[in-house]
């Protein structure tokens, strides 16, 4: 991160100015009005705000609590560690990114000066135009999603190492350098910022999913979900569960416990999905389309089409190209 940005990330704020005169404990009225303590996005945002950044506060534990909002943190420099759930312990060190919905709880360890972490205080409608701006739409995207704002899914964070990934750097340091300067009309430009940085994320899952024994089963839905993405055409529940070598009622077992749906509905999804994007995107035949997205049987694609999509291909087709 640029120097710049740092020197204003750690300075001393108001609150951790307490904390060093002797105060151990975090000022729970800055952060909730509540006595359950959910920090609370109304006395985080400024009004009408769907977003906003705050340097982590250091020098205090800071106890176990919830988000009535999605947050994002970035570690810039340091490393500071985070408890999860009451039950898994990360530690984010320089460059990683922790994502965590409303349904985490949350907790962090004491902090130091040299220890720079920053918040994005996030409310769900942010992710509008971040998500009509991605032109196709696959399982893995939808999956960080669906986990970010809580929608259908047991996970509650996601926890990418991402030190190493020179796009992500530059796209958080974008937005955290437009939210620091608060100029007008910037909201758009940091929800396509945040767009972009969705992408890179599904593009690079595979290498950023952690080993940790608390994200087994998270780091094993990323590989079946890459999996399912990347061998729609072909792929089997007996081939995904010998890579990695687990029997195919486990893996069935986990898709249902994490997405809700079985291995062949997700693969049927991910057919369909690319099957849509053949036809918006080229001018290739509808039986060419469906030999490439891996259907024999024409008669089923057209029927589970339109159950689908309310239409037939060549319907889906034209009303695409006059919109």
């Amino acid at each position: 991160m640029r120097e710049e940005l740092l020197h204003h990330l750690r300075q001393i704020t108001a609150e951790e100015k307490v904390l060093l005169q002797g105060h151990s404990n975090i000022q729970k009225e800055i952060y909730t009005s509540g006595q359950e303590f959910v920090v609370d996005n109304a006395k985080l945002l400024e009004r009408g705000h769907l977003i906003e950044i705050r340097p982590h506060t250091r020098f205090a534990h800071f106890p176990r609590h919830r988000h009535n909002y999605a947050e994002l943190v970035y570690m810039c420099c340091g490393s500071t560690t985070h408890i999860i759930n009451d039950t898994e312990k990360i530690l984010l060190q320089e460059g990683d990114l922790l994502f965590l919905n409303q349904a985490a709880t949350h907790e962090i360890l004491l902090a130091g000066k040299d220890d720079i972490a920053v918040n994005f205080i996030i409310l769900p409608e942010f992710f509008d135009r971040t998500l009509s701006m991605m032109e196709q739409e696959n399982v893995l995207r939808s999956f960080l999603i669906s986990t970010l704002t809580g929608r259908d899914s047991q996970i509650t964070y996601l926890h990418f190492q991402s030190n190493k990934i020179l796009p992500i750097h530059n796209l958080i340091e974008n937005m955290v350098w437009n939210l620091i300067g608060k100029k007008p009309g910037i909201n758009t430009i940091n929800q396509i910022t945040m767009g972009l940085l969705f992408m890179n994320l599904s593009l690079f899952a595979d290498s950023m999913t952690t080993n940790q024994s608390g994200n087994y089963e998270q780091d094993l839905i990323f590989r079946i979900l890459k999996y399912i993405e990347t061998h729609y055409k072909n792929g089997t529940l007996t081939d995904i569960s010998t890579q990695i070598k687990l029997p195919p009622y486990y893996v069935s077992r986990l898709l249902k416990k994490y997405t809700g749906q079985t291995f062949t509905e997700l693969l049927q999804r991910q057919k369909l999905q690319q099957a849509v994007y053949f036809l918006s995107q080229t001018t290739l035949p509808t039986d060419d389309i469906i030999q490439a997205v891996g259907y024999n049987n024409s008669s089923f694609f057209y029927r589970i089409f339109r159950d689908k999509y309310g239409c037939s291909p060549k319907e889906y087709r034209t009303r695409v190209q006059n919109i």
